[in-house]
């Protein structure tokens, strides 16, 4: 196992993370022993982060003791391996699906770095009393207005570094993806520096990770 970035390490084609549990599976991902560690491998078709990471991304911002504020966090794939990494920091996983909550609810029961939060990212207002302290805000919104519910927290918890997955089709399905791509850019451009844009193709169709 190299290691290529704070808990996160790569082997051939594949990437793994410190299982935080070790014996436990969240999503039916492969599980490595190495000496006396456990690594889960970090599946780029169900993980953009991952697959940003395979693209050849330079720069990962989670570290240890990293506090996130992840907004869409589903059933908490991507979120797990973020458990795995900061395993001193917290991660608040906004979701305002109620099915894949409850998923979300019983992983957090197991994985004491993590809060639940049930909840609209539209309005952050709302969950301002639990969230504090945020280092990084990971985006993973699959709506039309996916780039002002990014701004709107990025201002409201006062965040430095972040990444937004844009899903083009979800902004505007008549306009080539590469377009939206731009468009998008140079909105967060206006408010934000960005680090790095990946397109995370074959791993997710027409998306682009954001690293600011």
């Amino acid at each position: 196992m190299k290691k290529i970035f704070e808990g996160v390490y790569k082997e051939n084609s594949k990437i793994f993370t410190k299982n935080l549990i070790p014996g436990k599976k969240v999503y039916n991902e492969k599980l490595v022993r190495k000496g006396n560690v456990e690594y889960r491998s970090w599946n780029p078709y169900r993980s953009k982060m991952a697959g940003a990471i395979l693209k050849g991304l330079k720069y990962f911002p989670i570290k240890k003791d990293t506090k996130i504020l992840y907004l869409g966090v589903a059933s908490g794939t991507t979120a797990s391996h973020f458990s795995d990494i900061a395993t001193n920091g917290l991660i608040y996983g906004v979701e305002i699906a109620f099915k894949p909550m409850k998923n979300f609810v019983k992983l957090c029961q197991e994985r004491k770095n993590m809060v639940p939060i049930l909840e609209d990212a539209n309005k952050p207002y709302k969950y301002e009393a639990i969230v504090e302290d945020v280092d990084f805000l990971y985006q993973d919104i699959a709506q039309k207005n996916q780039v002002e519910i990014f701004i709107k927290n990025m201002e409201k918890f006062d965040i430095e570094k972040a990444c937004i997955m844009i899903k083009a089709r979800s902004i505007d399905i008549s306009m080539q993806p590469k377009k939206v791509f731009e468009k998008v850019k140079n909105e967060i451009g206006k408010h934000y520096e960005i680090k790095e844009a990946i397109r995370l193709n074959p791993y997710a169709k027409d998306h682009i990770a954001i690293f600011i």
